[in-house]
């Protein structure tokens, strides 16, 4: 179905050209988009237009057509004027509100196609049957983008998305929950990850003021169509698990989320077991701030201890210091990298953990 909003659009825009008043009603006679108030009183001579075998009429200076959509009326349009030219016109604005009919009609087949395809509702056969009848190349490299949004702006994100691509058909923008907008992008051959980042960038700019905390995440690129779901998963996957390890991103990548992506698909009793083992019934997360904030900088400097002893302004013989009172309460010493790994995964698992303990609630 057409929305209001591009009906009355139309018919500005044709009677801009043409200088005739146009109105549309639906088979109820209810008025959907008009250039004259006046139509209001044809209502009635609308509804028994409708019900009549004609395809056109003139009614009191009034001119009535039938929009059909596969044989079945959906709009009654009027042209106001009773000339040969405003019969013109009319024929002329049916014409193009049954061209936009075909053209809707066909966007909502293709959104259904991709929706089911993202979310693994189709037979392999019936991918490449539909993706040939919807005129779909089934082989063009594709990658998935995941856009989240606030709830109350998913409409007109997804406004503004579809607006950033315009109406190039080899891309899909759809949605399929109430704040995941998906784009379904088609991909130059020479386009790899380092332009998707800038795309991703390029729609969340695109949001305006809107942008918020929305986060982007994508997928690795496919080569087939039947592979599109599996980048739609891993988009899914990188956007929770940017969330869990990278809060301070807000565009995510699936080939950036290293070990990330392994310890969220470890089931919470294995991890408890994990920590328990390692620790013997304590925790990381119960060391004080300034251990907290020693393990992380260590870590960020690739367990380098004058580079970490600079940048948090301390002696290298207090970290030393810090770094064996560390060893003798946890057994593990951060100097070998064998111990650093598991302090880190241990790290790892316990903010997956909470945030998992969180989203529960």
């Amino acid at each position: 179905m057409i929305s209001n909003q591009v009906l009355q659009t139309t018919l500005d825009g044709l009677k801009t050209i043409s200088r005739v008043d146009l109105c549309v009603l639906d088979t109820e006679g209810i008025i959907l988009a008009t250039t004259f108030p006046e139509a209001e009183g044809f209502r009635s001579s609308a509804l028994s237009f409708a019900d009549s075998p004609a395809d056109s009429q003139v009614v009191s200076s009034c001119q009535f057509f039938k929009v059909f959509d596969e044989h079945q009326l959906e709009y009654v349009l009027l042209a106001n004027g009773s000339s040969d030219d405003v019969h013109m016109v009319g024929r002329m604005a049916a014409f193009q509100i049954q061209n936009l009919l075909v053209a809707y009609k066909e966007r909502f087949d293709k959104d259904n196609f991709i929706k089911n395809l993202l979310l693994d509702n189709l037979l392999l056969v019936d991918i490449y049957n539909r993706a040939k009848k919807l005129h779909i190349d089934a082989e063009a490299r594709r990658v998935v983008f995941i856009l989240e949004v606030d709830n109350e702006k998913e409409s007109s994100s997804l406004e503004s998305v579809r607006a950033l691509f315009g109406s190039r058909s080899a891309d899909f923008i759809t949605a399929v929950d109430e704040k995941s907008i998906i784009v379904v992008k088609e991909l130059a051959p020479q386009e790899g990850y380092a332009e998707m980042d800038k795309t991703a960038e390029m729609i969340l700019d695109s949001l305006g003021e809107e942008k918020g905390d929305a986060l982007i995440a994508y997928g690795t690129i496919v080569g087939e169509i039947k592979e599109v779901s599996r980048s739609y998963k891993e988009a899914r996957m990188a956007l929770n698990v940017g969330k869990i390890f990278f809060a301070d991103r807000s565009v995510i990548a699936y080939s950036s989320l290293g070990i990330g992506r392994l310890i969220y698909q470890l089931p919470i009793p294995l991890c408890k077991m994990f920590i328990r083992e390692v620790f013997e019934g304590k925790s990381p997360d119960d060391f004080d701030e300034e251990t907290l904030t020693t393990i992380n900088k260590f870590f960020e400097n690739s367990l380098n201890v004058s580079e970490t002893s600079r940048q948090l302004y301390i002696h290298r013989n207090t970290l030393v210091y810090r770094l064996d009172k560390l060893q003798k309460s946890t057994g593990l010493d951060l100097r070998v990298f064998e111990d650093a790994i598991t302090f880190k995964i241990s790290l790892m698992v316990v903010k997956y953990m909470k945030y998992m303990e969180n989203t529960e609630y």
